[in-house]
C-alpha cells in the first residue's frame, strides 16, 4: 500500500473546475481567483485556506480536506452574496467530483458565515463557505 498524493491540490483543482463550468454561476460573478488581481470587479469568490487530516482506513488511505471558499460583494446587504453562496453550496454539497489520483468519497457543506469588512468605505460584504471532501487512495 502506497501513500497516496496529497490532495489539497487535486480538491482545490476539482472544486474549480466544478465551479467554472457551471454557467449560472460564473454569469453570477465576474471571476474565480486563487490570487486576487488588483481592481478586480465585485463579486467574485476566492479559493481560500484548505486543512487537511489523515483519514485512513484499515486497508487505505484516505485524507479529509476542508476547503473555504470567500464570495465577496458590494450590493447593499447580503442578498447577493447568500445568492453565490446558495449556487455554490448546490454544486458542491453531496455532489461528486472528479479529483485526480484520488478516489472522492464525499463533499460536505459545513458552515456559512456573512461579514462586513470594516474598513472604509464599509460596503463590502463578505460570505465565507467552509467544505469537507473526503478521498481515498485508488
Amino acid at each position: 500500500m502506497t501513500t497516496p498524493p496529497a490532495p489539497m491540490l487535486p480538491v482545490q483543482g476539482a472544486i474549480d473546475a466544478r465551479l467554472r463550468g457551471d454557467a449560472e454561476l460564473m454569469g453570477m460573478i465576474k471571476g474565480l481567483y486563487d490570487y486576487v488581481p488588483e481592481n478586480v470587479a465585485y463579486p467574485f469568490v476566492v479559493t481560500g485556506e484548505s486543512i487537511e487530516t489523515p483519514d485512513n482506513r484499515l486497508s487505505s488511505y484516505g485524507r479529509q480536506t476542508v476547503v473555504t471558499l470567500h464570495v465577496w460583494s458590494q450590493y447593499r446587504g447580503y442578498a447577493q452574496a447568500l445568492r453565490i453562496g446558495a449556487r455554490i453550496t448546490a454544486l458542491l454539497d453531496h455532489q461528486p467530483l472528479t479529483v485526480p489520483g484520488l478516489a472522492h468519497v464525499a463533499t460536505r457543506y459545513e458552515f456559512g458565515q456573512t461579514l462586513t469588512d470594516p474598513e472604509p468605505p464599509g460596503n463590502i460584504r463578505h460570505l465565507v463557505l467552509r467544505y469537507r471532501v473526503l478521498t481515498e487512495q485508488q
